[in-house]
C-alpha cells in the first residue's frame, strides 16, 4: 500500500466525508487542522535535514574555497587594479560605452522576468494558466510535461524582447556574427533543452510526492543530487554539441605543446577540442566541461588567431581547473545545495498559506485516487509556484556563487602563471581577452555581485604583478 492510500483513508463520517465538506467542495476546518497535524512530523524533519545540509554546504564551501589564491607576503605590497595603466583612453572608453548600453536590457531582464514568474507562482495567475493548458489532458504525468512546456515557453517569449534588446547591441559592438535566422533557431534550440530538463526534473519531483506525499523531501533530496552529476556529466556530449559542432585541435606545433604542458602539469588530457564559435562570436574563450571521461578542454577557434604563448597561457589556466577538479567540485557542491533546496521546498509546498495564496488547495483530493488533480504540492497546477521558489532561490544563492567563482577562477590564473612563469604573456592575454570581449574594466558593486563569475581584467593583470614580485620573476610593465 502507497503512503498516499494509507493516508487516505476509510470514508467514514467524521473522517473527511462530506459531513467535514464546505458548501463550496473545499475542505472543512477539521480536515485542514487533520491534514496540518499530519504534515507537522515531516515538516519538522525536513527542516532539520535542510538546516543539515545546508550547514554542510556552507561549512565544504568555506572551507574548500581558495580565498588567498596567492599566499604569501608579495614585497612591496600587493599592485592595485587599474585599467588606465594598461588599456588605452579609447578602450576604456570603449568598454564604458558598452557596459552602459548592455546594462539596461540585462537589469530590466532579469526585473521583468523575477516579476513574472513570482506574479505567476505566488498569485492563483499560474494556476489558472497551467489549468487552462492541462484542461483536456487526464494522466498527471502529462500534466506536468505540458504544464512545464507551457510556462516555460511563456517565460521564454516574455524575456525575448530583452534578448533581441540584447543581441541588437552585440551587433552594434560587432561581437555578433549571426544572422537573426540563425540566433533564432539558437533561442528555439535553448527552449529545446529547457524543456527536456525541467519535464524531466519536474516528472521526477511530481512522480516522488504523489507516491510519498508526506516525506517526499527524502526522495527530491536525494534525486536531485543524482541528477545534478547525472546532468553535469553527460552535459559535454548531450547538450554542447547542439549548439557548436566540435574538432580536435590540428595545428602545429601548437597541438603538441599544449599536450605536452598538460602532460607536464600532470593532467591526463587525450585531446584538446575547438568549437566553431566564431558562427556566433567574436569574443574569445576557453572552458573546461565534464568530468571523468567526459571531460574536456575547449578552445574557442577564435582564440587560435591569438599568438601560441597566449594560447598556452589560456590553456594552463583550464588545466588549472582540470587539475584541482573544479568541475566535479562545483558539481557536488550543487548537487548539495540542490538536496538541500530540496528540503526547504517541502516545507514551502506543505504551507497551507502559501498554497491558498497560488490558488492551489492544500488538503484537495488525495493524490492516489485515479483520477484526481492531487493535493497541494501533488497538484501539477503548483509547477508556476515550484518555479517561483527555484527562481527566488537561484537568485538569492548566485552572488555567493560568483563569489567563490571569482576566487576559483583566480586560482586557476596563478596555476596557469607557475606553470608557464611568463607573467608578461599572460598580461598581454589578459589584456587581448579583456579588449576582444569588451569586458567591463571597472565594474560597479551591483555588476560585481550579480554578474562577475570571474575577476575584471585589470585585477587579474595585478594578480600577475603581485605574483611576479612573489617569484622573483620581472614584473611585467604596463601596457601603455
Amino acid at each position: 500500500m502507497s503512503e498516499a492510500e494509507a493516508d487516505e483513508g476509510p470514508a467514514v463520517p467524521g473522517a473527511g466525508g462530506a459531513e467535514h465538506t464546505g458548501r463550496d467542495g473545499r475542505e472543512g476546518p477539521d480536515e485542514l487542522a487533520g491534514h496540518a497535524a499530519r504534515m507537522r512530523r515531516p515538516r519538522i524533519a525536513a527542516a532539520v535535514a535542510a538546516a543539515v545540509l545546508f550547514a554542510a554546504l556552507g561549512t565544504v564551501i568555506a572551507v574548500t574555497t581558495p580565498w588567498n589564491p596567492l599566499p604569501g607576503p608579495v614585497h612591496g605590497g600587493h599592485a592595485e587594479p587599474d585599467p588606465a595603466l594598461d588599456f588605452s583612453p579609447a578602450e576604456i572608453s570603449r568598454s564604458h560605452a558598452f557596459d552602459s548600453a548592455i546594462n539596461p536590457p540585462a537589469y530590466a531582464g532579469l526585473v521583468a522576468g523575477l516579476a513574472l514568474i513570482l506574479a505567476l507562482g505566488l498569485t492563483p495567475l499560474g494556476a489558472r494558466f497551467l489549468g487552462w493548458v492541462t484542461a483536456r489532458t487526464r494522466h498527471w504525468a502529462l500534466r506536468v510535461v505540458v504544464g512545464a512546456m507551457a510556462l516555460t515557453a511563456l517565460l521564454r517569449v516574455a524575456g525575448l524582447p530583452f534578448r533581441i534588446w540584447r543581441e541588437s547591441i552585440l551587433r552594434r559592438y560587432g561581437l555578433s556574427t549571426q544572422s537573426w535566422p540563425e540566433w533564432l533557431v539558437d533561442q528555439l534550440k535553448s527552449l529545446g533543452v529547457t524543456w527536456v530538463i525541467y519535464a524531466v526534473a519536474l516528472l521526477l519531483l511530481y512522480a516522488v510526492v504523489r507516491r510519498f506525499p508526506r516525506y517526499w523531501w527524502t526522495g527530491a533530496a536525494a534525486g536531485g543530487f543524482v541528477l545534478v552529476v547525472l546532468v553535469s556529466f553527460i552535459y559535454p556530449i548531450a547538450v554542447e554539441p547542439v549548439f557548436n559542432r566540435f574538432h580536435s585541435l590540428r595545428q602545429e606545433p601548437l597541438r603538441s605543446d599544449l599536450l605536452a604542458m598538460a602532460e607536464r602539469d600532470g593532467v591526463p588530457v587525450t585531446d584538446v577540442l575547438v568549437a566553431d564559435a566564431s558562427r556566433r562570436t567574436t569574443s574569445l574563450n576557453a572552458y573546461v566541461s565534464g568530468f571523468g571521461s567526459t571531460r574536456r578542454i575547449v578552445l574557442y577557434d577564435t582564440l587560435l588567431e591569438s599568438p601560441p604563448a597566449r594560447v598556452e597561457s589560456i590553456v594552463g589556466h583550464e588545466l588549472g581547473h582540470a587539475k584541482r577538479n573544479d568541475v566535479l567540485w562545483g558539481t557536488l557542491v550543487g548537487a548539495l545545495g540542490v538536496a538541500g533546496a530540496m528540503c526547504l521546498l517541502h516545507l514551502l509546498m506543505t504551507s497551507p498559506r502559501l498554497l491558498r495564496r497560488a490558488g492551489i488547495d492544500p488538503a484537495g483530493p488525495p493524490a492516489g485516487r485515479p483520477g484526481a488533480r492531487g493535493a497541494g504540492a501533488a497538484d501539477p497546477r503548483s509547477i508556476a509556484l515550484v518555479l517561483a521558489l527555484v527562481t527566488a532561490g537561484t537568485q538569492v544563492s548566485g552572488p555567493v556563487m560568483n563569489l567563490v567563482s571569482r576566487h576559483i577562477e583566480a586560482r586557476a590564473d596563478v596555476h596557469a602563471l607557475n606553470l608557464t612563469r611568463d607573467p608578461s604573456t599572460f598580461v598581454s592575454m589578459q589584456h587581448e581577452l579583456s579588449v576582444r570581449n569588451i569586458s567591463d574594466l571597472n565594474p560597479d558593486a551591483l555588476e560585481y555581485v550579480l554578474w562577475m563569475s570571474h575577476p575584471p581584467g585589470p585585477e587579474r593583470i595585478a594578480m600577475a604583478r603581485d605574483w611576479a614580485r612573489l617569484n622573483s620573476v620581472p614584473e611585467p610593465p604596463p601596457l601603455r
